[in-house]
């Protein structure tokens, strides 16, 4: 390939960005419509019976309710995403602390367990309704803990693994 043949793909490839950006130029001067900025007021508009009014999230069946009718068979399911840092055996910590007889337990009461401080401040025992609020989002429940897991968004999951972790201990 000679240099006139270079010049000429250079040249070609030059040319079609120039007339991209300048058709680019032309549809935004020629179909923009409005100002520039978000001062400018709609034409028309079209009233929607109901329309200001703001829809409410419908929110499920209360925490009592779930748990009353949770499945702890569903709940061992569930617990696969705990296994890797918690063990159910009484006294084998891992990663976490064991979680034989966790429900109505005192927080904070495992011996041998060096727990942030952040657990301590915010309930005294784990109730259902602790767990669930702790196991929903544990770093936006107990700020400063030092749990890793972002939590169970669902709370049909998070109430069938408190009924299975009631079925230990007590």
């Amino acid at each position: 390939m000679d240099t006139m043949t270079l010049t000429k793909v250079t040249a070609a490839l030059c040319g079609s960005l120039l007339v991209f950006l300048l058709g680019s130029w032309a549809a935004e001067e020629i179909y923009h419509v409005g100002g520039h900025g978000k001062d400018h007021k709609q034409a028309y508009t079209i009233p929607v019976e109901g329309g200001d009014e703001v829809a409410e999230a419908e929110e499920g069946p209360a925490f009592a309710e779930l748990f009353a009718a949770a499945d702890a068979g569903k709940g061992e399911k569930v617990w696969g995403k705990c296994r890797a840092c918690h063990k159910l055996e009484d006294g084998a910590n891992g990663t976490g602390p064991y979680l034989y007889g966790v429900v109505d337990r005192e927080v904070a009461a495992v011996d041998g367990f060096n727990y942030s401080g952040a657990l301590a401040a915010v309930a005294d025992v784990w109730t259902p309704e602790e767990l669930n609020g702790f196991l929903e989002n544990p770093k936006g429940y107990a700020p400063g803990t030092t749990m890793g897991f972002n939590g169970l968004p669902k709370p049909a999951d998070r109430a069938n693994l408190i009924a299975y972790l009631a079925t230990f201990g007590g």
